[in-house]
């Protein structure tokens, strides 16, 4: 059997969870991929999956064939940029993992510019909130926002992400505009569900001092698009990571509030797998990445006192 399009397979099913999906992006139908992995675990001698309705997970010998096969995979990609292309052109797939917000509003350029330099190269980019070991989620590149604590990973730092808290012309109008932190729990308060669950606001004057303020948290949402747009509708105050709502800023949909104030925001890191050596096409992206990410974020360096979340909305 050809063993290195059935690892690529293989690959590809444990990544995506589920058989069907895995087939869309390889371009087979479901059965033609079942068979290949049932194939495998003949050709191996092991079972590999284990196998419901919905989705798929690995058995114990099932992890270490990935975590083995993303490596000789790697390699086969490395070696045919080498011989094939002078290892000037990088061709091949890469997977992206990212926070949502950062994701839906910050990435798309960065990536139509990743493409642009690199036609050859297919970019799977997968959005979740959590943090997690980028070979855990089974990809190249893991961008993870605040603390992102220790694993099978090297974390670079790629900048910060403020935040700000907002509210919209039409709430202020019709409710006030808070002049002091202790004026914020008398407001309504819009949040991510995970953030905040004390039920403070920590807020940071310019003397650096971190001041926690109540908050009355009247909505949560488990998206920040959601509270974005409930913001803008006059529903209450709350926070945003800065890069999604500088256009409502700009254009005076959304205020800033308590300008003399800042809420403490988000380390910006990539992590990528311990590989070694690094795959040329991971080098390539976290290259374009280290290049615009700081410039679209707004900020290359911290600008306050990092209060760890536990979630990275």
């Amino acid at each position: 059997m050809d063993l290195l399009a059935a690892m690529r397979i293989f690959v590809r099913v444990v990544e995506r969870g589920n058989l069907s999906r895995a087939a869309k992006d390889l371009g087979l139908g479901q059965p033609a991929v079942s068979d290949r992995i049932e194939r495998l675990e003949r050709h191996l001698g092991v079972r590999l999956l284990l196998r419901s309705t919905r989705a798929v997970s690995c058995t114990d010998e099932g992890s270490l064939f990935y975590q083995k096969s993303k490596v000789v995979l790697d390699a086969a990609d490395e070696a045919r940029a080498v011989v094939t292309l002078g290892n000037k052109v990088v061709r091949g797939r890469i997977r992206i993992a990212a926070p949502h917000g950062l994701g839906e509003v910050v990435l798309p350029e960065i990536i139509a510019t990743i493409r642009e330099h690199n036609p050859q190269l297919h970019i799977d980019l997968v959005l979740n909130d959590e943090i997690t070991d980028p070979v855990t989620e089974g990809v190249d590149i893991s961008l993870r926002l605040g603390q992102i604590g220790d694993g099978n990973f090297v974390a670079r730092r790629l900048g910060y992400v403020r935040r700000v808290l907002v509210a919209s012309p039409e709430y202020i109008e019709k409710h006030g505009l808070p002049e002091e932190p202790t004026d914020i729990v008398g407001h309504s308060f819009i949040r991510v569900t995970g953030l905040f669950n004390d039920g403070q606001l920590r807020l940071v004057n310019r003397t650096k001092s971190v001041r926690p303020t109540p908050v009355n948290i009247v909505i949560s949402t488990s998206h920040w698009r959601p509270v974005y747009e409930l913001l803008l509708s006059g529903a209450g105050i709350g926070v945003l990571q800065e890069p999604v709502c500088t256009e409502a800023l700009k254009t005076g949909r959304l205020v800033r509030l308590l300008p003399g104030y800042t809420v403490p925001g988000f380390d910006l890191h990539a992590l990528l797998p311990l590989v070694r050596p690094v795959p040329s096409k991971t080098q390539i992206v976290v290259k374009i990445l280290e290049e615009y990410l700081p410039k679209a974020i707004g900020t290359a360096g911290g600008d306050g006192v990092l209060i760890p979340e536990t979630t990275t909305n």
